[in-house]
């Protein structure tokens, strides 16, 4: 591995610019080698010059001329358009590293996370130092505000985004349909970053029958909701981030437990079959059980518990208007949360009735006969 890394340093030194004294900055650096002009030309149309002249440190993978020039017929010439400046500035900043991470460092990586967001993978293969599907020619050339590493082929990050990478992959038709009568397509393909635990047309088909084609009707759209939710942590997390964080909170504000074994990697109590899957806007890992969220029925029993005890004081010490006040505060409460919306149906009927009821203890004792016949309710339901 150490000759690798000494024969590309040793291109550096021939293919660079001799070292002085003081080193100039990465895009001086770039520039003065004299056979990084396309790369320079697309730091400006990206207004990344700046970025780059800037402090850091920063590790730039840098393509050559030569290596802008295996890409497709016209590709350099549409991404300096100026309609193109974020496409070109995501291609870019997959290029850069946070940080000085030199050659000795470098190949003790399996991965590295980029500016963009996304990973670039780091293997040895075939005698060579490859960087996703780029090999390095030239290492450790030294910036004052980083170090530049020489590759021969331009890096290209993900451009699609989540929904666009599951429905290429054809295993999440039933993830995707489902997100698409909760109305959450748009936020899967939204800026993000996201990270979602996806489960696969297998997966859905382990639920008991019925179950889909349940969630898929208008009236239990909320539950569809809450249930995808549950698979998808903001931010970018990937799995050996994931692994070592043990817990994440989903986006539908229950936790997911993250656990690994000497046989599985583990969300709850369903088995990851692939992780760090990059999207434009987040990263996918594959599951094979569909994940639902904790019950919050303990919760509700609870607020009914603590509703009856503090009504039924104000009621013995005559207060029957105050306690018909708790226990319609208490329903209205009720009905905010994801409880089985029978549930709420039938507490809004029960509020609806009692509104202008002006015996305040007849009112008193049927808002008491609706809390009571939801507890019973509640008590029955997983």
């Amino acid at each position: 591995m150490n000759r690798i890394w000494k024969k590309c340093v040793a291109a550096a030194a021939c293919g660079m610019m001799a070292a002085n004294s003081m080193a100039a900055d990465i895009v001086d650096t770039a520039v003065g080698a004299g056979n990084f002009k396309t790369l320079a030309a697309a730091l400006g149309a990206a207004d990344l010059v700046g970025t780059l002249k800037g402090k850091g440190p920063f590790t730039v993978f840098a393509p050559t001329d030569e290596a802008f020039a295996k890409l497709p017929a016209g590709t350099i010439e549409s991404l300096l358009k100026a309609e193109s400046k974020g496409t070109l500035a995501g291609i870019l900043t997959y290029h850069v590293v946070p940080g000085k991470v030199l050659a000795k460092q470098v190949v003790g990586l399996s991965s590295a996370t980029t500016v963009n967001g996304q990973r670039v993978d780091i293997k040895v293969a075939d005698s060579k130092v490859m960087v996703d599907g780029a090999s390095v020619t030239s290492t450790d050339i030294q910036c004052d505000n980083g170090v530049i590493h020489v590759i021969d082929s331009v890096l290209l990050p993900e451009s699609k985004n989540i929904p666009e990478v599951a429905s290429g992959a054809g295993t999440f038709s039933t993830l995707l349909a489902a997100a698409g009568a909760a109305g959450l397509v748009e936020t899967l393909s939204g800026k993000g970053p996201l990270t979602v635990f996806a489960p696969t047309d297998e997966a859905f088909a382990k639920l008991p029958e019925g179950t889909v084609a349940s969630l898929l009707k208008p009236e239990n759209k909320q539950k569809l909701v809450d249930i995808l939710k549950y698979h998808v942590v903001a931010g970018r997390v990937y799995s050996d981030d994931a692994l070592k964080a043990k817990t994440a909170k989903t986006v539908q504000g229950s936790t997911i437990a993250i656990s690994s074994d000497a046989i599985n990697a583990k969300v709850n109590t369903s088995k990851l079959l692939a992780t760090d899957i990059d999207a434009s806007n987040g990263v996918i890992h594959v599951i094979d059980a569909v994940l639902m969220p904790p019950a919050k029925t303990s919760a509700a029993r609870q607020m009914l518990q603590d509703a009856v005890t503090k009504g039924a004081t104000l009621y013995n010490s005559g207060h029957h208007s105050a306690c018909a006040d708790v226990y319609e505060d208490t329903m209205k409460t009720l009905m905010s949360l994801d409880i089985d919306s029978s549930l709420k149906t039938h507490m809004a009927s029960t509020l609806s009735a009692t509104e202008h009821q002006s015996c305040q203890t007849s009112r008193a004792w049927a808002l008491r006969k609706a809390i009571d016949q939801t507890y019973t309710q509640l008590s029955h339901t997983k």
